[in-house]
């Protein structure tokens, strides 16, 4: 791993949860897998296998000079070039608020995963909220973008996502929050910035 590479896992929380919660082995899909540093940080300590799907060129690339396995295709086309349960893991990681059919991308991964793991930045939390009562839309950390130029059209609370999950009959295996990469247990969805969820079908 580069300097770069470790900096950045250093810097997302959420990227160290995942690592922890895949298997030895496992086989991994990621879904909008960026440059694919989290998936070559899988293969190298957790000797995982798998794909990444994204879809921008520069990425790609990237992708391919870390020597990942990619494909490039738009996840929100389905997953339909995918058996059922043919991964153990589907990732999709700080895209959850980007997507346009969330919920359709997130039944798609319950089909081809056994499980899968979903990160997004939690809109519930104080510091946004307060943001809202000004009169302002929020910018911070996790949600970095103005309004007129954000790439987020689904924005949601942990509370919005345990709902959810409820109303879907998808099981929550484990679920983190965290702050400043410091979990958060007490009120998490008024103090936590990111949501670490490990789910199941059929739950």
């Amino acid at each position: 791993m580069t300097e770069r590479a470790l900096a950045k896992l250093a810097g997302r929380p959420d990227l160290r949860a995942i690592a922890a919660w895949v298997r030895k082995g496992a086989s991994v899909l990621d879904l909008g897998c960026g440059d694919g540093l989290l998936l070559k940080h899988l293969a190298q300590t957790r000797a995982a296998r798998g794909y990444g799907l994204e879809i921008a060129d520069e990425k790609v690339i990237a992708c391919v000079a870390n020597g990942v396995n990619v494909i490039q295709t738009d996840i929100e086309r389905g997953l339909s070039g995918f058996d059922d349960a043919s991964f153990d893991y589907v990732i999709l990681s700080l895209t959850l608020q980007a997507v346009r059919r969330t919920e359709a991308v997130v039944m798609e991964m319950l089909r081809v995963g056994r499980e899968a793991i979903v990160t997004f930045p939690n809109f519930g939390q104080w510091e946004a909220r307060w943001q809202v009562l000004r009169g302002t839309m929020p910018v911070s950390k996790t949600l970095p973008y103005q309004w007129y130029d954000t790439p987020n059209v689904h924005l949601c609370t942990i509370r919005d996502f345990d709902n959810f999950c409820a109303t879907h009959r998808i099981g929550v295996l484990e679920r983190l929050v965290f702050r400043d990469g410091s979990v958060v247990r007490f009120l998490p969805n008024l103090r936590g910035s990111v949501a670490v969820y490990r789910i199941r079908g059929g739950g």
